[in-house]
């Protein structure tokens, strides 16, 4: 059993997974339907469980997102259900969607949250899973994304259509607007880890030369859905630290414009608040 892990995770190490080891682990814990801390007290595998792993560990050395194999992606303290055709939630958006749910329960009543671009239904699962009291709505625009977040988002408000057209209902009167858009520069597809490039939508990845033009569009849009004194948090690629906030800043329509990192210590989110 051990020989077996330690075969795969090699066999994903050589392949230019970033974390062979605990991808070949995931995947046999996969196989076998067991928690991580169960797979020391498995002696072996039947041949159509060996078959079936290894089958996946070949998958992912191909590089398909190890989130497309188990079906699953953990997202903070919720559980999404992801595959082919839906942005799969990185572990650095935790850090905005913690953002927004601390944002949604400072507010007095009942917080209004909209989350742009959802995707998976992310950031939307998590406050709601986290503030249950706030009114929660979100909208994606890919038809095979917004059947995801269909699945994964209970007592919300989602919708089908153009982020930046959406909910003209809750204009003026949206407490958080939260989003994760597409910010990479067309310029820098070679740069995109394969699973991304090669396996996430197209849409969620790539936003004109600079890679802010849906960050120009989420800033008009913010600007009407929210009240007066209402917030917006956004996250960038890590190389859009000040342009990034730039577009917000640059309006005049928003004060307290900031940029926060992740753990690493990359710029991460931009938040702003719109003007009273």
């Amino acid at each position: 059993m051990r020989q077996l892990r330690r075969a795969a995770a090699e066999r994903l190490r050589e392949a230019g997974v970033a974390s062979p080891e605990r991808d070949a682990d995931l995947l046999l814990a996969h196989v076998l339907n067991v928690p991580l801390g169960r797979l020391p007290l498995v002696d072996a595998l039947a041949p159509e469980q060996e078959a079936a792993y290894d089958a996946l560990v070949a998958r992912r050395a191909a590089r398909e997102p190890l989130q497309h194999l188990t079906g699953t992606a953990a997202f903070r303290h919720v559980e999404l259900a992801v595959g082919p055709g839906v942005f799969v939630p990185r572990p650095e958006t935790e850090l905005l969607a913690g953002w927004a749910v601390e944002e949604a329960s400072a507010v007095p009543g009942v917080p209004v949250v909209v989350d742009l671009c959802t995707g998976s239904g992310a950031i939307a699962a998590a406050v709601k899973d986290e503030v249950p009291h706030a009114d929660v709505h979100a909208v994606e625009l890919s038809p095979e994304a917004h059947a995801y977040a269909r699945t994964n988002l209970a007592d919300v408000d989602l919708r089908l259509g153009d982020a930046f057209a959406a909910f003209d209902d809750l204009a003026g009167t949206v407490d958080v607007v939260v989003c994760n858009p597409p910010y990479i520069p067309l310029e820098a597809w070679e740069s995109v880890a394969v699973e991304a490039r090669d396996h996430d939508p197209h849409l969620a990845l790539f936003s004109g030369q600079d890679g802010l033009d849906a960050m120009r569009l989420l800033e008009r849009r913010a600007a009407v859905l929210l009240r007066p004194g209402g917030v917006v948090g956004a996250e960038h690629a890590d190389v859009q630290g000040e342009s990034a906030p730039g577009v917000f800043a640059a309006t005049g329509r928003w004060v307290e414009v900031s940029d926060h990192t992740d753990l690493a210590g990359r710029a991460r989110f931009l938040t702003a608040r719109l003007a009273r």
